[in-house]
């Protein structure tokens, strides 16, 4: 079980995640970078809600819905390659000056934001013990 360090340190890196796409977008009065934030947010829902639906009986381990897992992590994957993407083309779109700053600091910080919820959610998964 994680620790209040660890809780502390993973928010502290959501925060500077959050902060750089924040700033990737409001230092050159570019809004559409923050749309990325969604796609982000959005990503682990589908691995959560296949991997629950696959195995819906907490106490038997049913090996026989190993394809809805696996369509689960596939949409997870497509919506962090399309939030990478977005982030990336955003800045040429709308021809921002400084478009490769932008871009690189929406990516870090998106990346950051995806690797914190993923982080979160491998330290406080149940033991599956008896």
């Amino acid at each position: 079980m994680p620790g209040l360090k660890t809780i502390i340190a993973l928010s502290f890196v959501l925060a500077i995640g959050f902060l750089l796409v924040i700033l990737s977008s409001a230092l050159w009065k570019n809004y559409l970078p923050l749309l990325v934030v969604a796609t982000y947010v959005i990503a682990p829902i589908p691995n959560w809600a296949c991997g629950r639906y696959a195995n819906p009986d907490d106490f038997v381990d049913s090996a026989g819905s190993v394809g809805l897992t696996d369509f689960g992590r596939f949409c997870t994957g497509f919506l962090v390659v399309m939030g990478i993407g977005a982030s990336k083309f955003n800045p040429y779109i709308t021809r921002v000056d400084r478009a490769h700053t932008a871009m690189i600091m929406s990516i870090i910080g998106g990346l950051l934001i995806y690797g914190t919820i993923i982080s979160f959610s491998m330290f406080f998964q149940r033991e599956e013990g008896f």
